[in-house]
């Protein structure tokens, strides 16, 4: 069973920058990722990153967020610059296990940014 523990949210203006970090227990991880939930919308992806260090960013988000990991602290972290009032929603990590291959989410980290 992973646990993951997610912080760094908060409440930000627009231009302003935050970092996001989660930290996972108890696996060895496989790909690792962040998701956003926009009020009244669906969850979305933002990022994800593999073991070996490959990326996948949204449109939305390129250039302005970058995704990380430490796998010494079993812990990914999202460097968000630029951030702007449609970047407004719950954040969420997720991790899968590299074997068996499950998925895990977090908690969910809000971040709100005002104009």
């Amino acid at each position: 069973q992973v646990q993951l523990v997610e912080s760094g949210g908060g409440l930000v203006q627009a231009g302003g920058s935050l970092r996001l970090s989660c930290a996972a227990s108890g696996s060895i991880l496989d790909a690792m990722g962040w998701y956003r939930q926009p009020p009244g919308k669906p969850r979305e992806l933002v990022v994800t990153i593999t073991r070996g260090g490959t990326t996948n960013y949204a449109d939305s988000v390129k250039g302005r967020f970058t995704i990380s990991r430490d796998d010494t602290k079993n812990t990914v972290y999202l460097q968000i610059d630029s951030l702007q009032p449609e970047d407004t929603a719950v954040y969420y990590c997720r991790v899968r296990t590299f074997y068996p291959p499950v998925d895990y989410w977090g908690q969910g980290t809000q971040v709100t940014v005002s104009s």
